[in-house]
């Protein structure tokens, strides 16, 4: 069975990403592509369904782990009675081939390792053909070939590539998986050294780019490490997650694919990395939106392919039983196809955003986006799935209008402050008609507070963001009230809640606290001038990071453990933005100021 979910740690090299686990096992890695097939899936099922394991063959007393510095390189170090081993693993940047290096060294005494090496391709469940050559083995099946390299000596069976040696203290085992088409030339053998020099001045030079500073430094830098390692470095694009299927509830059923982009994260994200003096990478992702909607405005979607792609298809896999057997295993996402309107604000201002940063113009964004707030103004009246993409019907959701606003309200902006020409008298009224419209039904006035939808006296966490956005000042009443509803009606141990609601999505209340949520409070906290009760709530949610600094996107305050999909980009997105806030005052408001 796979461990906790916070008992991983994050692999990358910028195109895919491994997990690793405490115990030396990688449970989980589509290769060579973050939304690839598996070549290790035991992470929603089993050893049996792909993982490799190199640890010491007798009980471990003590294990402990760290990433090297400022990198993703990963030291584990087991203690056992006889010595003391250090596994480093770490997935190699700017390689010529995608390689994953695994390096051993015995520190004290003497250790006896056992290494499992089970790839499993199609999802978890074809077993590969290896053949052994001289001291390298060769696992294919289908279009796809791994090719292992070692110093130890290794042996195949029917199903697996295992090895079993004593090590001293001085000595070194290398091994090194490669990743290659079954039909290509054996790759040449890795040089590791060179590999490692490599991947540690990679992150050396990337870190030593970050403009952070202040007394949370230390947080939302590893978090802007984790969004380099879930952005595509051929792309742009940043996936939500590297994993499928990870449950927003252990045992239930609300299990979906992570392993794509969504344009609701964009303003967020740029912010975070402009935030983080990260302008090349921001630039990057602003290319990626604007080449991913390119096209009709009726054919927008939610989500994309890290390369752009529309078409993301949901299917359940039924031969995988699911983590802590929470099934259907699913990949794809059926929530391309799903209306929701408040893309449309976030692609608009997160293209303001570049504006107002100073990015490399692109030629093609302005057109694009008259074309956006064109059709929205005939559409913004329709009801969506909204942020939460319920799949229990389309409604008037309040979220949704604000960000309508936001899409008009920021393609102003752009035509007033840098002189792009547009309909400023059209746009202004229709920016005008949608703030009334939210203000006179999203507003629900014997409560004091925005609610979830149009008629509805639910509350939703997405309200938190309208001081955020700018469609309201942070200290006009109806935001007041809005805070204080939220933190009297979604919040539990401390922690916000998206939505309380039996029912909105075909299933059990969604009653685990969800992270960003949570992030937008203390933000919305400190503009609020509540600085002491920001900083709590900030400080409460750094505890639940796990020990090497990553956050799912839920928290289980019953079982006291992180669920969902695992390291999410979202939750460490609004940390970034929160953090930036909490640290600089010139940071406040966010995308709308």
């Amino acid at each position: 069975m796979a461990m906790r979910i916070e008992d991983y740690a994050l692999l990358g090299d910028g195109e895919s990403a491994a997990l690793v686990d405490r115990r030396g096992s990688i449970d989980w890695l589509c290769w060579p592509a973050f939304d690839a097939d598996t070549c290790f899936a035991a992470l929603l099922g089993g050893p049996r369904h792909g993982h490799w394991q190199i640890a010491p063959r007798e009980p471990v007393a003590r294990s402990s782990r760290r990433y090297r510095g400022d990198t993703l390189i990963l030291e584990t170090t087991f203690e056992s009675p006889s010595g003391t081993l250090v596994l480093t693993d770490w997935m190699a940047w700017n390689a010529p081939r995608p390689v994953l290096v695994r390096q051993l060294r015995c520190e004290r005494g003497s250790v006896r390792v056992v290494s499992k090496l089970a790839a499993r391709f199609d999802y978890g469940r074809a077993v590969p053909w290896c053949t052994k050559t001289g001291t390298r083995v060769q696992m294919v099946c289908g279009p796809r070939a791994l090719w292992l390299d070692s110093t130890a000596r290794v042996t195949c069976d029917r199903d697996a590539v295992r090895a079993s040696f004593a090590m001293s203290a001085g000595e070194q085992r290398d091994f090194a998986l490669t990743c290659c088409r079954s039909y290509d030339d054996a790759p040449p053998r890795p040089d590791i050294d060179p590999l490692f020099a490599d991947t540690s001045r990679f992150w050396t030079d990337w870190y030593a780019r970050s403009k952070v500073e202040g007394d949370y430094a230390e947080p939302v830098r590893r978090s802007l490490i984790t969004l380099r390692a879930l952005t595509s470095t051929a792309t742009g694009g940043i996936v939500a997650a590297p994993t499928s299927s990870l449950p927003e509830r252990i045992g239930g059923t609300r299990n979906w694919d992570y392993r794509f982009c969504w344009l609701r994260d964009a303003g967020f994200t740029l912010l975070a990395l402009l935030g983080g003096g990260y302008h090349v990478e921001a630039a990057r992702w602003r290319d990626w939106l604007v080449r991913a909607i390119a096209g009709h405005p009726a054919q927008l979607q939610i989500l994309y392919g890290v390369d752009g792609s529309r078409r993301v298809d949901e299917w359940e896999c039924p031969w995988l039983p699911g983590y802590e057997h929470s099934a259907p295993v699913r990949f794809g996402n059926a929530a391309v196809n799903q209306p929701q309107l408040d893309v449309y604000g976030e692609v608009l201002n997160a293209l303001y955003m570049s504006r107002c940063a100073g990015l490399p113009p692109d030629g093609n964004a302005w057109s694009l986006e008259q074309r956006l707030v064109d059709h929205l103004q005939g559409i913004w009246r329709e009801p969506d799935d909204g942020i939460w993409e319920v799949r229990s019907g389309a409604r008037q959701f309040t979220f949704s209008k604000v960000m309508a606003w936001v899409a008009v309200n920021r393609a102003l902006r752009s035509a007033c402050e840098f002189g792009m020409p547009a309909p400023t008298a059209r746009w202004s009224a229709l920016a005008a008609e949608i703030h009334q419209d939210v203000l006179t039904h999203g507003f629900d006035t014997q409560l004091q507070t925005f609610t979830q939808s149009y008629g509805s006296q639910r509350l939703d966490a997405s309200c938190l963001l309208i001081p955020v956005t700018g469609f309201l000042p942070v200290g006009d009443p109806r935001v007041t009230g809005t805070v204080k509803a939220i933190e009297a009606g979604l919040m539990d141990e401390g922690l916000v809640l998206r939505y309380r609601e039996d029912g909105i999505d075909n299933g059990p209340s969604n009653d685990q606290p969800f992270l960003p949520c949570s992030f937008w409070l203390a933000q919305v906290r400190q503009m609020q001038g509540r600085g002491v009760e920001a900083r709590e709530l900030f400080g409460r949610l750094l505890a639940l990071r796990n020990d090497v600094g990553l956050l799912a996107e839920k928290y289980d305050t019953v079982r006291k453990r992180q669920v969902g999909n695992f390291p999410q980009a979202f939750s460490h997105v609004a940390l970034v933005n929160a953090g930036l806030s909490l640290n600089d005052d010139a940071c406040r408001g966010a995308a709308g100021r």
